[in-house]
């Protein structure tokens, strides 16, 4: 299946988890429960629902709405008599009138003889609309639910609530393990589209990894024909995903999505922000900032160094919604007029400059999975530094911890560029860099899309090496 290349380990957890509950049969608490979360449109239902297809045991799967209580309730009891529990009729003879009765009632239909799986997807939305629904859950858990072979799975999209739920100090605690489904990685991408190293970051960029997205993006098909293809159709997952998943994080927060448009439009720092934002106030952009942040839509990072600096800077954490920010929102009266062959041209005007910024991230993950090797030590950290000024900036900084750092351990520049190597200017001007931040003989390192053809340097690293570093290691 298409939405799954890439999906193997995650299906194998989940497999191994409803092996531990068959082995428990006839144990006092053979239940297992796995919290998932990731982001909206990761493919965390589709995940689930293909391990239920794989699994062929009895199982019920309820996917909130975010309606009231009573509907939501409604919902549960049509979810589990639809499902392929065998007692299942038991809840059309007596429908539960409180989601204490639901889940004690749904524990009376389980059998004990064979494992079977329960699934509530967007469980956030109970959290926030039913009174003490983590304590009503924990209970369940503990008295009644635990007690059955059952592996109960609760997705969310809401990534803070679904780690709150838990949590330390939180009802639900220490009862379940988490999973974080992510999008897929540069290498899971490369042998989905089967794609060259260079081409495969590239298509991670566009795509975030998001599985429905890659999905319409055929094997070997260039970057700049998919664009072609999924700018000319107005109803394309490219197009429509991240509206979607804005429309359902912040169905009432314009100022939050202002402040989003104006850091995806390539602002960076709180006084610019606020400035694009519209001049929104310093304690309004400070609450929707927090907000963003909360929910993991943006991320604000500090300069690596050994003194400390306030000179904050924020990003859109999601590639894709980043570039659906930046080229695809402002132009889609144009593509609802068939006229996308006008963002496309836009496209590949700001291409080059929008991905030598956006690349930066990826490419210190990169760098950051795929140490230590013959010429560089693993880094606790790997990140950037900057001046307010810009006038030194430093696209690699491996250090011992951040923001503050005891010790340097390497730093580097990146150089992503189709026909222009990295050369001996590129290495005078980061040693420059070099001396402005430390006077000492901290290794140096390149990274290139297009090779090295520069002295100096302790190591260098291309598409090649760094598209390894995100496939399993041999142990």
């Amino acid at each position: 299946m298409v939405a799954f290349v890439g999906r193997r380990r995650e299906l194998d957890v989940l497999q191994s988890l409803l092996g531990e509950v068959a082995a428990e049969l006839g144990a006092q608490k053979p239940g297992r429960c796995l919290l998932i979360r990731g982001r909206r449109r990761i493919g965390k239902s589709s995940l689930v629902e293909a391990f239920v297809d794989q699994a062929a045991v009895p199982a019920a799967f309820f996917t909130a709405a975010g309606e009231s209580t009573e509907r939501e309730l409604e919902s549960f009891t049509e979810a589990v008599l639809s499902s392929s529990l065998p007692e299942r009729r038991i809840f059309s003879e007596a429908r539960p009138g409180n989601w204490s009765a639901a889940f004690r009632q749904l524990a009376g239909v389980l059998p004990d003889d064979q494992p079977t799986v329960v699934v509530i997807d967007e469980a956030p939305y109970l959290m926030d609309r039913v009174d003490a629904f983590e304590g009503i859950l924990q209970r369940a858990w503990d008295r009644e639910l635990s007690r059955k072979p059952v592996l109960l799975i609760l997705i969310g999209s809401n990534l803070s609530m679904m780690e709150a739920l838990g949590s330390y100090g939180r009802p639900f605690h220490q009862r379940g393990q988490e999973m974080v489904l992510g999008p897929l990685n540069p290498a899971e991408v490369a042998d989905m589209l089967s794609l060259a190293p260079a081409d495969a970051f590239d298509a991670a960029l566009v795509t975030g990894g998001l599985p429905l997205i890659c999905a319409a993006w055929r094997p070997g098909m260039g970057l700049w024909d998919f664009l072609a293809a999924e700018l000319s159709n107005p109803v394309s997952a490219l197009l429509v995903s991240a509206e979607r998943s804005l429309a359902a994080e912040f169905p009432d927060g314009a100022q939050a999505r202002a402040v989003l448009s104006a850091i995806g439009s390539g602002e960076r720092t709180f006084t610019n922000i606020a400035r694009a934002s519209g001049g929104i106030s310093h304690t309004s952009l400070t609450r929707a900032t927090e907000l963003l942040s909360d929910k993991r839509v943006i991320v604000g990072e500090l300069p690596i160094a050994t003194t400390p600096s306030k000179e904050r800077r924020y990003r859109v954490a999601d590639p894709y919604l980043r570039f659906w920010l930046r080229f695809v929102a402002p132009s889609l009266p144009e593509i609802e007029r068939l006229r996308g062959d006008l963002a496309l041209a836009r496209i590949r005007t700001g291409w080059t400059s929008w991905r030598g910024r956006v690349i930066e991230p990826v490419l210190r993950d990169s760098l950051a999975r795929l140490l230590p090797d013959d010429d560089l030590p693993v880094a606790p950290v790997v990140g950037g530094y900057w001046t307010r000024s810009n006038s030194v900036e430093i696209d690699i900084v491996g250090a011992d911890r951040a923001p503050v750092a005891r010790e340097l351990l390497f730093l580097g520049s990146i150089k992503w560029l189709e026909q222009s190597p990295f050369d001996n200017h590129d290495v005078a001007a980061l040693q420059k860099h070099r001396a402005a931040l430390t006077d000492e003989p901290v290794p140096l390192l390149a990274v290139s899309r297009s090779g090295v053809t520069a002295r100096g340097l302790q190591a260098a690293y291309g598409p090649d090496a760094l598209l390894q570093a995100w496939r399993p290691r041999v142990m």
